[in-house]
């Protein structure tokens, strides 16, 4: 569920998870992104969790140095030219003005509070030199054809997001390139595709299963330090909606937003 530090706190296995989530989005996409970026020389990858992305352009552009920024560290043994901050983005970004030529943001909906994601998209524009690329890649905060278990899961999910000011309603998912227009980007488009979650979905809906599982796991944890009841519910209703995913054919909408920075 591209779920973050902010709701759910990095786990042992979740390096794994965050890898397969890439793995099935790279497949699904046919592309480690959309913007029309050719020979960058820097790239930043906001909230680049284990670092994989970051690592394949890396390989992809060898003579460009690409920096990947977290709040906690990435995978170890990265590429040649590749390069790891911490810090927090809700503390503004570390780098000067026009530093990079293409900056990447991805699955950030459960990390930064909803009413701060236009000051944050702004951030990401300071930091992208003019004729630079943003792309911004993001998920409702509901799965699509799911049975009444997942959406109850979903809900339980929700109001830990909701306390924590996260969106809880898709406003981001609906708003991704509004707000690159709004921070004056221009060719700005959007595209939306849907992720097959279950077996059902071949290889593509086996990883996206195989993460939502893990994540749904990640959740019952967070729930049982608030409530046992609660978590115990979750953990009933995570069982039942794996098979939900494969009778309802599931599927997880994500939107990629990209646009220039004008010259």
């Amino acid at each position: 569920m591209g779920t973050s530090a902010v709701v759910n706190p990095r786990h042992p296995d979740e390096v794994d998870r965050l890898d397969l989530q890439h793995f099935a989005f790279r497949e699904a996409l046919g592309a480690n992104f959309l913007a029309p970026v050719e020979a960058p020389s820097r790239v930043l990858d906001v909230g680049t969790g284990t670092g994989q992305w970051g690592f394949e352009v890396a390989h992809r552009f060898p003579g460009a140095l690409v920096v990947g920024f977290d709040l906690v560290p990435g995978k170890p043994d990265p590429p040649p030219g590749y390069r790891h901050v911490r810090g927090n983005l809700l503390q503004g970004l570390p780098f000067r003005d026009g530093s990079f030529d293409f900056t990447h943001q991805r699955f950030l909906i459960w990390g930064i509070p909803v009413a701060a994601w236009p000051e944050v998209v702004a951030e990401l524009v300071r930091v992208t030199r003019p004729g630079g690329w943003i792309e911004l890649t993001e998920i409702p905060t509901e799965l699509r054809q799911a049975g009444p278990s997942t959406e109850r899961l979903f809900a339980l999910f929700l109001q830990i997001a909701g306390s924590q000011g996260l969106d809880t309603e898709g406003i981001v998912f609906r708003s991704l390139d509004d707000y690159l227009r709004r921070a004056g980007l221009e060719e700005v488009r959007r595209r939306e595709l849907s992720l097959p979650v279950g077996e059902w979905g071949g290889q593509v809906g086996s990883f996206m299963a195989t993460d939502f599982r893990a994540a749904g796991m990640r959740i019952c944890e967070v729930l049982r330090a608030r409530s046992s009841a609660t978590a115990d519910e979750a953990e009933e209703l995570l069982q039942r909606s794996l098979e939900e995913w494969e009778r309802h054919h599931t599927v997880w909408p994500v939107a990629i937003a990209h646009g220039r920075k004008p010259t």
